[in-house]
This record gives structure tokens, C-alpha cells and sequence, in this order.
């Protein structure tokens, strides 16, 4: 399809080359009357190449060698304008309510499944009352930094997404209570299968995840400067069916991938090792969040801010230590009563 489009463009650069360097100049001195347009910067830019009104317009005889090559030019430079005008945009951070009203087809391929609502601002705070809850919460990590050794001993390095956008954590709910504020996380899309690549060229996956979360914060209501968090469950990155490289896995493949004479050689060097690469576990992690409101809408009953999160990384089963991963984003809620229906 590509291939198709560039022969056609370069044919219609031809075309347009070869009658300019045929016909010369039109015959015209003056340029006919152009009707109102609406279309922007570039019928701005191709009016301004035209000859004005009362202006000579260069005849056949004094028009330069390299008209041709500049006839050329110019339609290369229109199609690189309108392809910088056409091309898509990143996608832009909307409303719950705006993007409630998208359908399937304008969401898809645009990048807004992965992004979290913005709240606008509307009064001063969010009352929590006995029985509420949060629904439809969202947390979109913006960078992702993983702790691990240097010369200088360990340090966080700033890593490099490669999963895409598949790692935003959606849809999630989960009981609210007051004085203190207290959120328990229940159910939604709590976890992300995610890797990062190190600075080294190393990848390091994790499970970014806010699983069984209890967040406190004082008082009874969410306002601009509200702070809240605590801790959650990391499950294992990989489950009890998995096999590794060697077909070896939890309840599945082979018991073992080596001889017994290895199992069985006199010392310790590399015994530990070979073990935990062997038996595997289903490695359960503790990690915690803070989080800061900075926008409430009292009408709608959301809230919205910034996270920090701190989480183990994979183990490989047990086979590996895990690293510490620190997560920076945006996060979303929106407060109802019990009674409420969807």
C-alpha cells in the first residue's frame, strides 16, 4: 500500500513538473479572483505563491531555466504539508464523560484505552459517607524506574517501556469508608503484565498491580492535597502452569533439566542456585502506594491525582531476587453512595 501511494505521488510530481516546463507562465497578467477560504494555513501559503492582483506576471521569455525544478519542489512541499496536517495526533487526555460517549471504533487504535480520565474542577471537595465506594479507578503509570547495582551501589535508573501501551490499570472498585478514609480494593482490571528495558539492554518484567490495596487517608472527605495509601498484594509475574526454557515449571514439565551426577557433585558452588532454578514457587510480594489528590468535581463525585508506587519485580519462580520497581503516574476515582446503580 505504501509502495502504491509513493509511485503515485512521484508520477503526479512528474506530471506537474513536465507541464510546467512545457506551457511556461499562463497567458493571463492577472490571476483570477480566489473565493473565500476556510482551509487554513496552506491555501495561505499557495495563495501567497500566486501572482497578486495588478501584478506583472513573468512572461514565457524571462521565466527561469529551473522553473521545472521548482514546480517540483512546490508540490513536494505542499504534500509534506498536507501529510504533517493528516497524519494522526497523539491521543489527548479527556473526560470520564467524554469518554463515555465514544464509540468502539473511535477508541480503537487511538491510544485512549490506556489513558485515564481527567477530572475538571468543580468546588472543593468530595464527601465520603458510610457505605460508599469507588468505581471505575484508574492508574496510569507515566515512568518506570527499576533498582540495581552500580559501582556506586544501588541506584534507580530511569528504563525504557517495551510492552506498549498495555500497562494502565482499569475499571477498579472497591468499598470507602470515612473518618479515617479507608478504601479496599475488591475488583476490576488490578494488574498489567509489564517489562522495561534497563539501561544495561537488560529486561526486567514485573507485574504492575494494586491488588487487595487498603488505602487510609485522614479525614472524611477527598480535596485538593489529600493524601492517602498503603499497601497491597504482588502476585507472582508467571502462575503454576509456565514452563521455562528447559520445560521445567511448578505442577507441569520436567522435575528436573540436568544430569544427577550435577545434583549430586561434592561443594556447594552453584548448588543453591541450580535448586531455585528447579523447584519452582509462586513468589507473593508486598508493595506500597501513595497517592495526592489535585483535582475534585463535587457534581460528579470524581477525583483525580498523582501516585508513587513501590512493588517487587519477576523472580523467575523463585529463581531470581527480585528487584524494586518504582512507578510514577496519574490516578483516577469516582466516589457514589451504595444505593448507587450503574
Amino acid at each position: 500500500m505504501a509502495r502504491c501511494v509513493a509511485v503515485a505521488a512521484a508520477s503526479l510530481a512528474l506530471f506537474g513538473s513536465s507541464a510546467a516546463f512545457l506551457s511556461g507562465a499562463p497567458a493571463s497578467s492577472h490571476a483570477p479572483p480566489h473565493a473565500p477560504s476556510t482551509a487554513g494555513s496552506m491555501l495561505g501559503a499557495l495563495e501567497a505563491a500566486l501572482p497578486l492582483e495588478g501584478e506583472p506576471a513573468v512572461s514565457a521569455s524571462t521565466q527561469s531555466p529551473l522553473s521545472w525544478v521548482a514546480s517540483v519542489l512546490g508540490l513536494g512541499a505542499v504534500l509534506g504539508l498536507a501529510f504533517g496536517v493528516l497524519a494522526p495526533q497523539p491521543a489527548r487526555a479527556i473526560t470520564a464523560e467524554q469518554f463515555s460517549q465514544l464509540t468502539y471504533a473511535q477508541v480503537r487504535g487511538s491510544g485512549l484505552a490506556n489513558r485515564c480520565p481527567t477530572v475538571d474542577s468543580v468546588g472543593d471537595k468530595v464527601e465520603v459517607k458510610a457505605g460508599s465506594k469507588i468505581i471505575n479507578m484508574c492508574f496510569e503509570p507515566k515512568s518506570f524506574a527499576v533498582e540495581f547495582e552500580t559501582d556506586k551501589g544501588k541506584e534507580f535508573a530511569t528504563t525504557r517501556l517495551t510492552t506498549r501501551q498495555t500497562y494502565t490499570l482499569a475499571f477498579i472498585e472497591g468499598k470507602l469508608e470515612p473518618n479515617p478514609v479507608t478504601f479496599s480494593e475488591s475488583d476490576g482490571m488490578d494488574f498489567a503484565a509489564t517489562t522495561v528495558k534497563l539501561p544495561d539492554g537488560e529486561y526486567q518484567p514485573f507485574l504492575f498491580t494494586v491488588k487487595g490495596l487498603v488505602a487510609k487517608g485522614e479525614g472524611s472527605a477527598f480535596k485538593p492535597g489529600f493524601t492517602w495509601g498503603g499497601e497491597f498484594n504482588v502476585p507472582s509475574y508467571r502462575t503454576g502452569g509456565f514452563l521455562d526454557p528447559k520445560a521445567r515449571g511448578m505442577y507441569l514439565g520436567y522435575d528436573q533439566a540436568v544430569a544427577l551426577p550435577a545434583l549430586q557433585a561434592d561443594g556447594s558452588a552453584g548448588q543453591a542456585e541450580l535448586f531455585r532454578a528447579t523447584n519452582k514457587v509462586f513468589d507473593q510480594g508486598k508493595g506500597a502506594i501513595e497517592m495526592e489528590v489535585n483535582k475534585v468535581n463535587a457534581d460528579l463525585g470524581e477525583i483525580g491525582g498523582v501516585f508513587v508506587s513501590k512493588q517487587p519485580s519477576d523472580t523467575d519462580m523463585g529463581a531470581k531476587a527480585p528487584r524494586t520497581v518504582l512507578l510514577k503516574g496519574i490516578f483516577y476515582g469516582k466516589v457514589v453512595e451504595k444505593d448507587y446503580v450503574r
